[in-house]
C-alpha cells in the first residue's frame, strides 16, 4: 500500500496507521515499531492494535521492467525493419523471454528459410508495451485498477508479488502525554523512608508473565570429559570392555597380572579388602596353575618371584584397584579363541584406593585405559598412539620417563606440558605387557600389548 492511499483513508478517533508515521517521519516502518512496544511498556500512554493488510508491490526484474520496459518490448524495439539473425537475437540479455513473449503475441515471426539462416522479422510498425503499463500502475500504488487475472499472470511472471504487511492502528491512551515520565520497577527503603513513592509512578506487576526458568541440572564436569574421551576410544577404532563389576578377586586384580602377593600394593593400607563375601572359588585352574607356576618357579624364559603363590591370597575378594583387571579378563578370553585377531580395548570406570583423603587423593576415583593386541607391537607403537590419542585431546607436546610397573616392560610415565602453569606434569602411566602376564594366558608368542592409562579426575584438574 503506498503512502498516498494510506492517506486517502480516514482517521478515526484521531488514530493513525504506524506505516503513516514512518512514511511521515522518513524513517524505516520497525523504528516505529519498536517505539510503539516502548510506549505500550510505559502503561496507557497509548493505544496500539496490531492489524495486517495485503498488498502488491513490484519483485526486483519487476522494477527493472517498469524502468526500461518489458522483455518482449525490448527484442522488438532491437529487430530493424531488414530483420536480425536469430542466433544474434538470442544473445541478447532478454532475448529468450523476449523471443518467446513476441512471438505469443504476434508481434514478430521466424523466416527458418531465409538463404542466411532463421531469421526474425517485424510484424507490426508499432507496438503498446501494457506489461510496463500495468507494472508501473502498481508502483504509482494504484494495483485496483488491474484485474486479479492481470496481476496473477504478472506473479507467475515474478513481476509481482502479494506480500502480507503487519502495522499498528495507534491511538491515545487513558494517560496519555506529550512527556514520558520513566516509571519505577522497584520499591526501594530510601524511598519509603523519604515519603518520595508518593510521588512516583511504578510501573504495574504482570502477575501474567513467565518466570525464570530455574536452573535443574547440569552435567557433571567428569561425566563431560568422559563422554569426550569415549569418543575419542571410538574414533580410533577402540571396543569398550564391560567395567560393571566393582567388586573383583585378587587373582585377577593382581596375580594374573605378575603382580607378587607380597607386593605393598596388596597390603590393607592400599586395598579395601571385601569381608563378604571375603573369598572367590571360581578360577579357570588350568590357567591358576600356569600363573602360580610363572610366581613361584618362573617359566617362558622368566625365572619369577621365588616364593611360595598360596590360592587363599589370590583368592581375597577386594574393591578393584584398577581397571586393567578387566583388561586381564578380556585377554585371557582373548586368548580362548582357535585363532587369534588383533584387538584394541578401553575403559572408563571407577576403580578403588585405601588412601588418606586429602585436596588430590580420593578413595576412588576413574581411570581410563587403552589397550591394543597385534603381532609384533613395541615401544615405538605405544608412542604413535599416545601421541594420536593425546592429539585428540589438544595436547601436542608429549614426554615420556622410563619407569618401573610389575606387569609392564617397558614402562614409562607420560608428561605433556601444561601452557597455563608453565611446567611438565604427569598424564598418565603406559608400557608393554610382561610375557608373565600374557603367555600363561595362553597367547601366541609373537603377540604384544601394549596399554595405558591415566585418571579421568587428574586429567580434569590439571586441563580444565
Amino acid at each position: 500500500v503506498s503512502p498516498s492511499e494510506r492517506k486517502a483513508s480516514p482517521k478515526v478517533d484521531g488514530g493513525t496507521d504506524s506505516q503513516d508515521v514512518a512514511a511521515d517521519l522518513g524513517v524505516d516502518h520497525q523504528v516505529i515499531v519498536g517505539a510503539v512496544k516502548s510506549l505500550q511498556a510505559l502503561g496507557e500512554v497509548i493505544s496500539a492494535e496490531q492489524k495486517s493488510s495485503r498488498h502488491w508491490e513490484l519483485t526486483g526484474e519487476g522494477r527493472e521492467i517498469a524502468e526500461q520496459g518489458s522483455h518482449e518490448a525490448r527484442v522488438f524495439n532491437a529487430i530493424p525493419d531488414e530483420g536480425l539473425p536469430q542466433n544474434q537475437l538470442m544473445k541478447m540479455p532478454s532475448g529468450k523471454v523476449g523471443f518467446s513473449k513476441a512471438m505469443s503475441n504476434k508481434w514478430i515471426r521466424l523466416d527458418k528459410a531465409h538463404e542466411g539462416g532463421p531469421r526474425v522479422f517485424k510484424t507490426v510498425e508499432a507496438i503498446e508495451d501494457t506489461v510496463r503499463d500495468k507494472l508501473q500502475l502498481v508502483q504509482k500504488g494504484q494495483s485496483a485498477k488491474l484485474e486479479d487475472k492481470e496481476k496473477n499472470e504478472l506473479k507467475k511472471r515474478k513481476l509481482l508479488s502479494e506480500v502480507t504487511v503487519k502495522s499498528y492502528w495507534i491511538t491515545k491512551g487513558s494517560s496519555f502525554s506529550t512527556t514520558i515520565t520513566k516509571q519505577e520497577t522497584e520499591l526501594t527503603p530510601e524511598m519509603i523512608a523519604s515519603g518520595s513513592w508518593k510521588e512516583k509512578k511504578f510501573k504495574p506487576y504482570n502477575f501474567e508473565a513467565m518466570g525464570v526458568a530455574p536452573d535443574c541440572g547440569h552435567l557433571h564436569p567428569l561425566m563431560k570429559v568422559r563422554t569426550q574421551f569415549r569418543q575419542i576410544f571410538l574414533e580410533m577404532g577402540f571396543t569398550e570392555m564391560p567395567t560393571n563389576n566393582f567388586i573383583e578377586s585378587s587373582f585377577w586384580n593382581f596375580d594374573s597380572l605378575f603382580q607378587p602377593q607380597q607386593h605393598p600394593a596388596r597390603d590393607q593400607h592400599d586395598t579395601f579388602f571385601i569381608s563378604d563375601p571375603a573369598l572367590a572359588h571360581e578360577f579357570p585352574q588350568d590357567y591358576l596353575e600356569r600363573v602360580k607356576k610363572v610366581h613361584s618357579e618362573g617359566g617362558y624364559g622368566s625365572q619369577g618371584y621365588k616364593y611360595d603363590w598360596k590360592i587363599e591370597e589370590a583368592q581375597k575378594n577386594l574393591l578393584r584397584t584398577h581397571t586393567t583387571a578387566v583388561s586381564a579378563r578380556m585377554l585371557y578370553k582373548l586368548a580362548q579363541q582357535e585363532k587369534f585377531t588383533p584387538v584394541k580395548y578401553f575403559s572408563i570406570d571407577r576403580v578403588f584406593r585405601n588412601e588418606t583423603l586429602d585436596a588430590t587423593h580420593l578413595a576412588e576415583f576413574h581411570q581410563i585405559e587403552g589397550v591394543v593386541a597385534d603381532y609384533g607391537l613395541t615401544l615405538g607403537n605405544l608412542m604413535g598412539i599416545l601421541h594420536q590419542f593425546f592429539t585428540k585431546l589438544g595436547i601436542t607436546k608429549l614426554r615420556f620417563k622410563p619407569a618401573y610397573n610389575p606387569y609392564t616392560e617397558p614402562s614409562m610415565e607420560v608428561f605433556s606440558y601444561h601452557e597455563g602453569l608453565k611446567k611438565w606434569v604427569e598424564v598418565g602411566n603406559s608400557g608393554v605387557f610382561r610375557p608373565e602376564m600374557l603367555l600363561p594366558m595362553g597367547l601366541p608368542e609373537g603377540v604384544s600389548v601394549i596399554a595405558w592409562g591415566l585418571s579421568l579426575e587428574r586429567y580434569v584438574d590439571t586441563h580444565t
